[in-house]
């Protein structure tokens, strides 16, 4: 495997922890910096497309108090050239500061991305639910 194809892995691996950090800090103002303009995110419950469409539902959808704790793990990648499939497994957690969470999933996340002038992107996102759990 050469360097430039460890490098391409690990930074799209990366897109994951950056994902996490700006939903659970809640900046979704940040989404471009992990998603293409015109990516497409799709789940059970909706899919959203464009990143006006994922900011404005990452505002609507905060709740006063509760805070998250997205984990990724299981990353997988294969690179082809300057586009990429990668899948990862998630966690979320859903809590109020001091407590223990109120609700927790599991879910598979299969993703597109390509490389840009800013580093890669995803360029679509289909996030599978496997479990929920609410306290």
């Amino acid at each position: 495997m050469s360097t430039t194809h460890t490098t391409d892995r690990t930074e799209i691996a990366d897109l994951f922890a950056r994902l996490a950090a700006l939903l659970d800090e809640h900046r979704p103002e940040d989404a471009g910096t992990v998603y293409l303009d015109d990516a497409v995110v799709r789940s059970p419950q909706r899919e959203l497309h464009g990143l006006d469409e994922m900011i404005g539902h990452l505002e609507r959808s905060r709740v006063e108090g509760e805070h998250t704790q997205h984990v990724h793990g299981d990353v997988l990648v294969h690179v082809d050239g300057d586009h990429a499939t990668a899948t990862a497994n998630q966690l979320v957690y859903v809590y109020r500061t001091g407590e223990a969470p109120h609700r927790t999933s599991g879910q598979r996340t299969a993703v597109t991305a390509v490389r840009t002038p800013a580093g890669w992107r995803f360029g679509s996102m289909h996030i599978t639910p496997a479990w929920t759990r609410k306290d």
